[in-house]
């Protein structure tokens, strides 16, 4: 009887350990969905916003033809963002440097900001795995649309560097830095929080503030690079199987 009831005991304590660990992830569902879509949504509507007042502009001038083109890319930024809520419910969403670099671009440049970035940030870099990657295009996003919202920056600078980190490690760094006001805003809203949830997920970090000389705003996101193999042993093992 004693094994009994302990074997009973047992068998609930399974149950609720099975049933909180459904609800945790569950929870944990909600918040990716929540965050995706908010980083999602946020950019993309921002972008569609800034584009219906250009055309309105260009309709008042009589600009006929720059409006349809605003009109076209409105469009364009619609599709692409039913497509990436789409990927985003379905877990599959994991931003690209290279299409994010293009999308800061076309962002900034009809909120009429000069965008200095480095092209090499398409390219790709050595080490640098999916989830990082994903992080990285996820802190542009962020960035881009900060600086379309709240910055009135008229300039943006976008740099990716390679450093060694405390403990030896290789590890990548991208900063965006703007001359508008932003800095006002550091530490606040569902973006940045977001965004340094993302980066823990990769084992990086966020770090913000003001930008050179207190001016402007500044977002720095860093995570680790994988260690790559070494090319000269992989050449002479190749060599000798050649042999």
């Amino acid at each position: 009887m004693t094994g009994l009831q302990g074997m009973i005991r047992t068998m609930q304590e399974l149950r609720e350990a099975r049933a909180a660990v459904a609800a945790l992830s569950a929870s944990s569902e909600r918040l990716r969905m929540a965050r995706d879509l908010h980083d999602l949504l946020g950019h993309s509507l921002s972008l569609i916003t800034l584009k219906t007042e250009l055309t309105a502009r260009f309709l008042d001038q009589e600009r006929y033809a720059e409006a349809r083109a605003q009109i076209a890319d409105i469009e364009k930024v619609s599709r692409q963002s039913l497509v990436d809520v789409r990927e985003a419910i379905g877990g599959y969403r994991r931003p690209k440097l290279a299409v994010e670099l293009a999308a800061l671009h076309t962002a900034l440049n009809a909120a009429d900001v000069t965008v200095d970035a480095d092209p090499a940030i398409a390219e790709g870099h050595p080490g640098l795995g999916p989830e990082e990657e994903g992080a990285l295009g996820w802190a542009l996003r962020e960035a881009a649309t900060n600086i379309v919202r709240h910055s009135g920056a008229g300039n943006c600078t976008v740099r990716l560097a390679e450093f060694y980190a405390e403990d030896g490690t290789r590890a990548l760094r991208l900063e965006v830095v703007d001359d508008g006001v932003g800095s006002r805003r550091a530490g606040s809203g569902n973006g940045l929080s977001g965004l340094t949830e993302r980066l823990a997920l990769a084992d990086g970090s966020l770090e913000t503030g003001p930008g050179p000389r207190g001016r402007g705003f500044s977002l720095r996101a860093t995570v680790p690079l994988r260690a790559q193999p070494n090319v000269g042993v992989a050449q002479q093992i190749a060599g000798t199987v050649q042999q």
